[in-house]
């Protein structure tokens, strides 16, 4: 996604050029997305917040271990990390990562999450396909957010007013990789929700009540993700039609 920090620079620039830049429709679809953004996730945070006021009998740490060992996954670690919402799993050295509300609390808030994040575990162990298929992304997208990065100040500092057809093709592909990635990244997340919840609903930790609640919490986690690919979507829209432009 574009540093919405540019903003501003973004803005002068459109004001002082002619036939280039950025054009206030693109600064309204970032807008745009931008309070959409904001109002998901403080929804998000509400939600998690009075979800954290409903308490379980289960600590996160030991909703994740039970969840491990219930699918018979015996090489994951379950460890605690320094932040709020900075829960996630780890392909890499096989760590569910919670962070310390979630690690240390026994509420459906904390148990969500917990059983989310192992959801990724089960699906790394099971080869869910849109897993494997995300994790191969990985250096491409880390390859292309760079790239866009670069061009976008290229294009503030006037290159763009030069018409490169090059450096928008360059721009139109590096965002196609990000926006791949954000939709690929939708499947994985939901169905790690739907692993959590049927594991939840099957041990039974938590009464119908917290298991709706539980449901309504990752519901809105989701939702971040839904608005990060509609964002992408749209970056990418708006560059190809430029490019198009650019091109008759």
């Amino acid at each position: 996604m574009m540093n919405l920090d540019l903003l501003p620079e973004i803005l002068a620039y459109t004001q002082q050029t002619q036939g280039g830049g950025f054009s206030m429709s693109y600064l309204i679809i970032i807008g745009g997305m931008m309070l959409l953004s904001m109002l998901v996730s403080h929804t998000l945070k509400r939600r998690f917040q009075e979800y954290s006021e409903i308490p379980l009998s289960m600590t996160g740490r030991e909703v994740a271990e039970k969840m491990l060992r219930d699918n018979g996954i015996t090489d994951v670690q379950v460890i605690s990390v320094p932040g709020q919402l900075t829960d996630h799993y780890n392909p890499m050295n096989k760590t569910v990562n919670l962070s310390e509300p979630v690690y240390h609390m026994a509420n459906v808030a904390a148990a969500a999450v917990a059983a989310h994040e192992c959801g990724h575990a089960v699906q790394h162990q099971k080869a869910y396909h849109w897993l494997q298929l995300r994790s191969k992304m990985v250096p491409a997208v880390s390859f292309a957010s760079q790239i866009q990065q670069y061009l976008m100040f290229a294009f503030i500092f006037g290159l763009f007013y030069t018409g490169s057809v090059w450096m928008l093709w360059a721009m139109v592909i590096s965002l196609a990789v990000i926006a791949g990635f954000s939709l690929v990244t939708l499947p994985v997340e939901f169905d790690a929700s739907n692993r959590a919840l049927a594991w939840m609903e099957r041990s039974g930790i938590a009464g119908r009540i917290e298991h709706d609640r539980a449901k309504n919490a990752l519901f809105w986690a989701a939702m971040t993700y839904v608005v990060g690919a509609l964002t992408a979507l749209a970056q990418l829209g708006y560059w190809v039609m430029m490019l198009l432009g650019r091109r008759e």
